[in-house]
């Protein structure tokens, strides 16, 4: 496979793209004004304490106060860990109005709701994270040989011996790009790590007024420092000033990556010559065809996220069950993509067309969880039911792209859809009929959109008329340019 990322600077907005062979497969967008705020660390003031929910709001200085619930807040000293497992703990033991603590960002503000909160701080470098307080190493999942897995753990603890001077237990994951690190690269990422923490825990005992005290990497450097170089052949950026920051940034930190990154000087946009540009607007529609000839329907709601396979004009060869056997693995791999490239999470139903075959149904499971291995979120997924949905849910701590890029309609508000104009056109005789008996007046004038006004004189215009003798008074017609088509007035006058 062939893989290159390609990284867009403006001075307002930084763009990540994934194209593994020219194939668009991930897209990551930062702007200035509304940078992430995942990993972030914060000084917070508790503001409302709700026991109810057993949670809190915590403002963090922004502009939305942050969230944080029981399960996020660290065990008091003393507190057994038999009580805190159990659920019996209530958040106004741990939590008054007007206490400060130090928390950290595990989700992004999401529409209404504000940033996700835990005081479970921790620090990351490109193998490691760094987990003060806790006494546990974990490793990546993705990381399934167990020999290595051993090889790791015994290494990385003689690494933390070599510099745990902390008073406090402390705890490390070891990420997935670990996987054939030496002890040498992660002895030098633990004292890393250490340093780091010594700086953010100065931070967090000096600061007493609310705000950020500890901020993680912008887009560009999370890129390289957090990227597995295996299956990229190359990185492409587009800016001179990134292109020198990464060359001093790869010195210390992904030194692997180094010979990959290549500075952009073509005439053509960075962008425009993957047809990266195309592909994001193609996956803001709600439609997205297959190449058999079905296609996928996507629904992005709160709760969750829908997605109905079809198979559209294709016919297939031999009968019907073939049929929708290949579409429905077609489409397990195409919607893995497209979960991807929209950074959909939470709960996410996908409706397969109904397989009889148990074998098939295993088959197109098979197909969707392989085409989704290589996902970097945190992903369940279920088994196919009788009627051939999927249930999955997919760890979501951004805004997804529809969020990112788009706003609800300010015509329809976000339902998607109008009233039409038969619709609005009985609306406004019934407003009419009310108002003819609310006020004396000569005449009334009904103010709407343009298309509302062409079916009132045209195919309405005999149940105008007979209004106009039930009410015994003239009704005359002014088309407004700028009313959406829901939109009217009835003026008596």
């Amino acid at each position: 496979m062939s893989g290159e990322i390609l990284i867009n600077i403006t001075p307002s907005e930084t763009r990540v793209a994934r194209v593994d062979n020219g194939v668009l497969q991930e897209i990551s967008i930062e702007r200035a004004q509304k940078r992430g705020l995942v990993g972030n660390i914060y000084k917070g003031k508790v503001v409302r304490v709700m026991p109810g929910m057993q949670a809190a709001f915590i403002d963090i200085g922004r502009d939305k106060a942050g969230f944080i619930h029981i399960n996020d807040l660290r065990p008091r000293a003393g507190e057994t860990v038999d009580r805190w497992a159990s659920g019996e703990r209530d958040i106004r033991e741990l939590l008054r109005e007007g206490d400060l603590l130090a928390v950290q960002a595990l989700k992004d503000p999401i529409g209404t709701k504000g940033p996700r909160l835990t005081t479970f701080l921790s620090v990351s470098s490109r193998l490691l994270v760094f987990m003060p307080k806790t006494d546990h190493i974990g490793i990546s999942q993705r990381i399934e040989d167990e020999a290595e897995r051993e090889r790791l753990r015994q290494d990385l603890e003689l690494a933390i011996a070599e510099h745990e001077v902390c008073e406090e237990p402390s705890g490390y994951i070891i990420r997935t790009v670990a996987e054939g690190a030496t002890r040498e690269e992660l002895s030098a990422e633990v004292a890393f790590l250490h340093r780091l923490w010594a700086y953010v825990k100065d931070k967090i005992a000096s600061s007493e007024a609310v705000g950020c005290l500890y901020e993680d990497l912008p887009l560009t450097l999370r890129t390289l420092r957090d990227l597995n170089p295996e299956g990229i052949d190359r990185i492409r950026v587009d800016s001179d000033e990134v292109f020198e920051l990464f060359g001093r940034f790869t010195t210390y930190f992904n030194s692997e990556v180094r010979n990959l990154i290549e500075r952009y000087r073509g005439e053509r946009p960075l962008f425009s010559l993957y047809g990266v540009e195309e592909e994001i607007s193609r996956a803001l529609e709600r439609r997205v065809d297959l190449k058999s000839g079905g296609y996928l329907v996507i629904d992005q709601n709160e709760a969750m996220t829908t997605i109905d396979v079809n198979t559209g004009s294709y016919t297939g060869r031999h009968n019907l069950e073939q049929t929708i056997f290949k579409t429905n693995v077609e489409a397990a791999g195409a919607i893995a993509r497209q979960i991807r490239l929209r950074n959909l999470g939470g709960i996410i139903i996908l409706d397969f067309i109904d397989m009889q075959d148990p074998e098939h149904r295993r088959q197109v499971l098979r197909a969707l969880e392989n085409a989704l291995a290589n996902d970097r979120a945190k992903l369940t997924i279920s088994g196919v039911s009788q009627l051939g949905l999927v249930e999955m849910t997919r760890k979501r701590t951004h805004e997804n792209l529809q969020q990112q890029l788009c706003e609800p309609c300010g015509v329809c508000n976000g339902r998607g859809y109008l009233k039409s104009p038969e619709t609005v056109t009985f609306e406004i005789f019934r407003e009419i009929l009310r108002e003819a008996r609310t006020f004396e007046c000569e005449k009334i004038r009904v103010m709407a959109a343009h298309s509302v006004i062409d079916r009132l004189l045209s195919e309405n215009s005999t149940d105008v008329a007979d209004l106009e003798a039930f009410i015994k008074r003239p009704i005359e017609f002014r088309v407004e340019s700028v009313y959406s088509q829901e939109q009217f007035d009835i003026v008596p006058l």
